[in-house]
């Protein structure tokens, strides 16, 4: 009985360790001011937003401008990998807080998350191998499309039909990150990659194969990136929204913006 009760314990203490809050039905930036942290969902591998460096620590434009903005409020950001199919579900459970790694303003979204304002523009794209010849999304008839499962470009590939859809016949290969998308177009299992652009741009010209691909660019319409909450947490996103006019006003957003895009990505008014 004693060995029961003190391994109930350990498991208690565990689970204070890894950020597991108490579910209300309420706003809850009291909660998250009161215990110190908020816990953000990511995709770890959605460079340069969120992504793990050779080191294996999380870094990334939204890495750093969701750290600024809660020190500004005394609040630890603490991260948590998620499926990013899943995201949706994981705010409704409570098992994160936020959701904020490039993600894109959407009216199916916007039925189930209460979004901040936005802080950057976004673009899907097309990303080919050079060699194919690929240059439009014409050029794509009766060929294969790879999509991140539950990204906005699977949302703008159906949404915006004529821009791409159109012309392909086989269902999207579906894939849990960008990375196996590019193996298989490396391998050539597909034949291009729909992907948003700032990770396109990020990626590419990092890549010692940058010469080996090609973007299409013109065609969908431009999102924008958001952070997204529950329904009912209306004061944690006004705190949100307050926090990006002071870095704005700072200048630490720029500051942000600089490092990883080398401009200002600041939507304007």
């Amino acid at each position: 009985m004693f060995r029961k009760l003190i391994a109930g314990l350990l498991i208690l203490i565990a689970l204070s360790g890894c950020g597991i809050h108490q579910k209300t039905d309420g706003d809850q930036w009291s909660r998250i001011k009161k215990q110190g942290y908020v816990i953000i969902g990511v995709d770890d591998t959605f460079v340069p937003m969120g992504f793990r460096a050779k080191s294996n620590a999380l870094v990334g434009f939204d890495v750093d401008l969701a750290r600024a903005l809660f020190k500004l409020y005394g609040i630890r950001v603490d991260f948590q990998n998620i499926d990013w199919d899943m995201k949706e579900t994981e705010i409704r459970n409570q098992t994160i807080d936020l959701i904020w790694n490039g993600y894109t303003k959407t009216t199916n979204r916007q039925k189930v998350i209460l979004f901040s304002n936005t802080y950057m523009k976004n673009s899907q794209e097309l990303v080919t191998l050079k060699a194919s010849g690929i240059t439009s999304f014409a050029d794509m008839k009766g060929k294969i499309v790879g999509i991140q499962n539950g990204s906005s470009g699977y949302d703008a590939y159906n949404d915006q039909p004529k821009v791409l859809k159109q012309y392909i016949t086989a269902a999207p290969v579906l894939f849990e990150n960008f990375n196996e998308a590019f193996m298989d177009l490396d391998a050539k299992r597909i034949d291009g990659v729909m992907i948003d652009g700032v990770y396109a741009h990020y990626i590419l010209n990092k890549s010692a194969n940058k010469a080996n691909y090609q973007e299409v660019t013109v065609g969908f319409e431009s999102e924008d990136f958001v952070v997204g909450a529950r329904k009912n947490d209306k004061e944690l996103i006004a705190k949100i929204n307050e926090g990006f006019l002071k870095l704005r006003e700072t200048g630490a957003f720029q500051k942000i913006s600089q490092k990883w895009f080398g401009t200002d990505v600041w939507p304007g008014e």
